[in-house]
């Protein structure tokens, strides 16, 4: 080797290093990079959850790193079923995963939110192994960038004229163990006389524009089926949630006044 040429081989060897950094941004180091185009720039305020509807975390990858029939798709994180972690976009970019929808007063919710998929058809248990995983990413994520640990919510409760995942199989109640989402308390007080079950829905976050589905979303969130009817025990969860809500304290995501039914 000519000796001469060392310090300009070396100067190229920098630059293609630091052409390489460049290509990937800061990203997590609980999950492996698989970077997506299909984002732009956001500041999140929630976490939304999601099933992936489709039969491996290799289909799923193809899809969030290139579109589907409705176009391109994205999300933060992706989870498969062993528990592995996958990031495919920035947390400061807005990755395309919720769509149209709503929850309290955010309405531009790839702007306000985390996307996290979990690989799952729909049909299915969620493995164990992934909902490890899913617990200690979401105490990552609610820690370090200062998101409020109770705004984890369905994909669902966003859009519930459009969407069901993640589906009535997924563990609430076990998230909110772990301190994650509102969950209604073990011990229910009875409702005050006059409260409204419909009012207290819009409260806390649901677009009430379909009241059958954004019942539906409520019993598969909190009550784990979809009737789209009221059912003994609605009232005094509601009135617990409303509760909850109302105590959160500023900084939170804030619900919109309930406006007029009917």
């Amino acid at each position: 080797m000519d000796l001469r040429r060392l310090p300009s081989l070396c100067a190229i060897a920098l630059a293609l290093l630091v052409a390489g950094c460049a290509s990937a941004p800061p990203h997590n180091p609980l999950a492996q990079w698989r970077g997506s185009p299909n984002f732009n720039e956001r500041r999140a305020q929630l976490i939304v959850l999601h099933h992936t509807q489709m039969d491996s975390v290799g289909e799923a990858l193809r899809t969030l790193q290139t579109a589907n029939s409705q176009g391109k798709v994205s999300a933060h994180y992706l989870i498969g079923e062993d528990g592995r972690i996958y990031q495919l976009v920035a947390e400061e970019r807005r990755a395309w995963h919720a769509g149209a929808g709503s929850w309290g007063d955010v309405s531009d919710l790839n702007s306000a939110s985390i996307g996290i998929e979990l690989d799952n058809d729909g049909s299915e248990p969620f493995a164990e192994a992934q909902i490890q995983s899913l617990l200690r990413l979401l105490e990552d994520l609610t820690k370090r960038l200062g998101l409020p640990r109770q705004a984890i919510l369905a994909h669902g409760d966003l859009a519930p004229g459009r969407k069901t995942d993640p589906s009535v199989q997924f563990p609430w109640q076990r998230l909110a163990d772990a301190g994650f989402g509102l969950w209604p308390r073990a011990s229910l007080a009875p409702p005050p006389p006059g409260f409204d079950p419909w009012v207290a829905l819009r409260l806390i976050g649901y677009d009430l524009r379909d009241p059958g589905a954004a019942l539906a979303a409520f019993h598969r969130r909190f009550r784990g089926n979809e009737a789209r009817e009221w059912q003994p025990g609605d009232a005094e969860a509601l009135y617990d949630l409303q509760q909850q809500m109302l105590a959160l304290p500023e900084g939170a995501p804030k619900p919109l006044p309930a406006p007029p039914l009917r």
